[in-house]
This record gives structure tokens, C-alpha cells and sequence, in this order.
């Protein structure tokens, strides 16, 4: 038999459900980042401050909250617990299964993308990391995004659909720089540098998609933090 696009979607988010789902509330937590960020999220439950992160409710300026907003919600749903600090991670372990399958799905076929997702799934990291309340595995999903459609905007240079992939680039690069900062930008900046290095600094995107990347990571970015990266 051999299966459809749809009945592979539909098996991988049945073993990521198996895999990353249960037991999430089975140990306390026990990192300081795990136990803080959890902390900020039940706070913006208490004081209903979901402008501002906080811990012991003083500001806390070292993480943007999107992944806070995250865990309170989840916190909303299942109550102020560990399972509801972790489901969060592991609910993009899920997406980024789904998301690898995708690609492997275009870059090949769908043997290809089932088989790059199963050996993330399958890893001891991912699978750790995931299960914990950590703000690294969205934010490392968020940039892996950005990446990809960075790639696409290079690929495609000089041609209209480059646009739209910059467009893309541009807003999960926002999303991982309202998650973790503006080092999100960097990491996207640096792995561009490599490439443009690589290719002997020969043109690779076009100033236009440039504008339209940084326009849509502005939102993400947001003014103070904006300032921060250009040292005002």
C-alpha cells in the first residue's frame, strides 16, 4: 500500500502526540531557566501584565515574552503546573516533525520528509529538549523557519516569488526576536555573512528584499528593542 501525503501527516502527528505529549508533568521542574520562565508566566496570570515579563514581579529585561504568552495560555488550559510549563515545547516538537516532513516532502518525496522527521524525533536532544520549559526549542524552531525561506529568497533571486519568501524570512525572524531577543537576528545575519563569503561576495538578494525582510522583522523586533541592535 502505499500511503498519501495526508496519511503521512496524519501518522506523524500521531507519533508526535505519542512521543512528546504524555508524562510532560511526571518530574518537577528543576532547571533555573525552566523554574523562572514558569514563574513569569504565572505571574502575567496573577497581575494580568502581559506587556511586561516579571519575576517575583519585578521586571525581568533579559527575554521578550512571546514564549511567556505561550505558557500562559497553556497555563490557562491545564492549570499552573509543570505539564502546562512544558506543553508549550512540546507541542512545536509536534509542528517541527510535521514542518521537516514538509520539506523533505519538496526536496524529495515523502519517503524522504518521513524519514528526516523520525530521525529528529528519534534523537536524545530533541526529544529532552522538547519535553522541558525552556524558551530554546521555539526559538530555535522560529529561526530554522527563517533560515529556510532565507535559502528560498536566494534561490530564487531576481524573480518575483523571492519577495514572498523574504516576506516569510522576515516574520518568523521577528517571531524568534519577540521570543528570545535580537540575537535571533544575528543568527540569521551570520549564517547569510557564511553564505555571501562563500559565494566570493557576489550578489545573492536583491536590496528590495532586503526592505521587505527587515520591514516584517520589525514588528517582532519592536522600537526598544530595534534601538538596542543599532546601539541608541
Amino acid at each position: 500500500m502505499i500511503l498519501q501525503t495526508k496519511h503521512y501527516r496524519l501518522l506523524l502527528l500521531f507519533i508526535g502526540i505519542i512521543l512528546f505529549l504524555p508524562f510532560l508533568g511526571a518530574a518537577p521542574l528543576f532547571d533555573w531557566d525552566e523554574i523562572n520562565f514558569a514563574e513569569s508566566a504565572r505571574e502575567m496570570l496573577l497581575t494580568g501584565n502581559y506587556s511586561r515579563v516579571q519575576i517575583n514581579f519585578q521586571p525581568f529585561w533579559e527575554k521578550p515574552p512571546l514564549f511567556f504568552w505561550m505558557q500562559a495560555l497553556s497555563m490557562k488550559i491545564f492549570g499552573i503546573n509543570e505539564y502546562a510549563a512544558r506543553f508549550p515545547n512540546a507541542f512545536f516538537g509536534i509542528i517541527t516533525m510535521l514542518t521537516l516532513f514538509e520539506m523533505g516532502r519538496k526536496l524529495r518525496n515523502n519517503r524522504f520528509g518521513f524519514i528526516w522527521a523520525m530521525c529528529m524525533a528519534g534523537s536524545f536532544l530533541p526529544l529532552v529538549y522538547f519535553k522541558s520549559g525552556i524558551i530554546d526549542p521555539v526559538f530555535n524552531y522560529f529561526i530554522f523557519i527563517s533560515v529556510w525561506f532565507i535559502a528560498k529568497t536566494v534561490q530564487l533571486y531576481k524573480t518575483k516569488e523571492a519577495t514572498k519568501q523574504a516576506l516569510f524570512a522576515g516574520i518568523f525572524i521577528g517571531l524568534a526576536i519577540l521570543t528570545k531577543g535580537p540575537v535571533g537576528l544575528l543568527l540569521a545575519g551570520l549564517t547569510v555573512g557564511v553564505f555571501w563569503i562563500y559565494n566570493r561576495f557576489q550578489a545573492i538578494v536583491s536590496i528590495k528584499n532586503i526592505f521587505v525582510f527587515g520591514l516584517s522583522a520589525l514588528p517582532g523586533l519592536g522600537l526598544k528593542q530595534f534601538k538596542t541592535v543599532l546601539g541608541f
